[in-house]
């Protein structure tokens, strides 16, 4: 689908934030549709056809997280940005395990703000991937079926639960994924509240996939929220040799552990 294509259903009760939103989105070729209520975009959606909403946390009638949860049954692909302000970060996260696919905090930059949309336009319609399939983003490559990670095709050792965070957050890229989300998917839902736990082994991964783990360019920090892996597209136009295939990574992955 082009940009020219691509339909929003605006949904805030401050006529200032939608004029603010619409007047760039219309420019850049984006239809809008706007309501200042939960229960006008349930209508919207069920009798018409959209491919993301910007839906206010905080609105007079339903609310917005009521009318996230609904949209999300009725519409369960549909891309769901949530719009929040500084301070509400337990709305952040309580919005993200609820089913929203991103937020946006206000005051926000209108470049940003397109930057998310266009992001989870093309998450939504990018077709499903299978759970053994390979990932690779930048530099960063995963076999599910091996477990076996590389950087720019050199083998990189992670622990179970390193590879484990690592592949949960590469799989969903360009998203956050909360703490408790994170926690619960790879230790189990009794260790939700570890996020300290859970920072000892984000500070590992980073030193073995990043650069500088000091300033990571793959595996960032919502504060407060939890993290995200960056979209980064697969440049193979800078490296001299091909990439190499999931064998010769496993041959060299091997031959790295054997006894010199």
């Amino acid at each position: 689908m082009t940009t020219s294509r691509i339909r929003v259903l605006l949904v805030d009760d401050e006529a200032a934030i939608r004029r603010a939103l619409r007047t760039p989105l219309n420019e850049l070729g984006f239809e809008t549709v706007e309501v200042s209520r939960g229960e006008d975009a349930l209508h919207l959606v069920r009798t018409g056809s959209f491919d993301v909403v910007l839906l206010d946390i905080q609105m007079p009638g339903i609310g917005g997280m009521k009318t996230l949860t609904r949209l999300r049954d009725l519409v369960p692909r549909l891309p769901i940005l949530m719009l929040t302000v500084q301070d509400s970060e337990e709305q952040k996260v309580e919005a993200l395990e609820c089913g929203a696919d991103d937020y946006i905090t206000k005051p926000f930059s209108i470049r940003e703000c397109i930057a998310r949309i266009r992001s989870a336009v093309r998450r939504a319609q990018t077709p499903e991937r299978r759970e053994d399939a390979p990932v690779q983003i930048g530099d960063i490559q995963i076999l599910p079926v091996r477990r076996l990670v590389s950087k720019a095709g050199r083998p990189i050792h992670l622990t179970r639960k390193e590879y484990d965070i690592l592949h949960y957050l590469m799989i969903h890229a360009g998203r956050a994924v909360t703490y408790g989300k994170l926690l619960g998917s790879v230790w189990g839902m009794e260790y939700r509240t570890e996020v300290d736990y859970l920072r000892t082994f984000i500070r590992q991964l980073r030193k073995k996939i990043e650069d500088d783990p000091s300033n990571p360019k793959y595996l960032l920090t919502d504060p407060y929220v939890g993290y995200r892996f960056a979209e980064y597209p697969v440049v193979v136009e800078q490296c001299n040799q091909p990439a190499m295939t999931s064998e010769e990574i496993l041959d060299t992955a091997l031959r790295s552990s054997e006894p010199q």
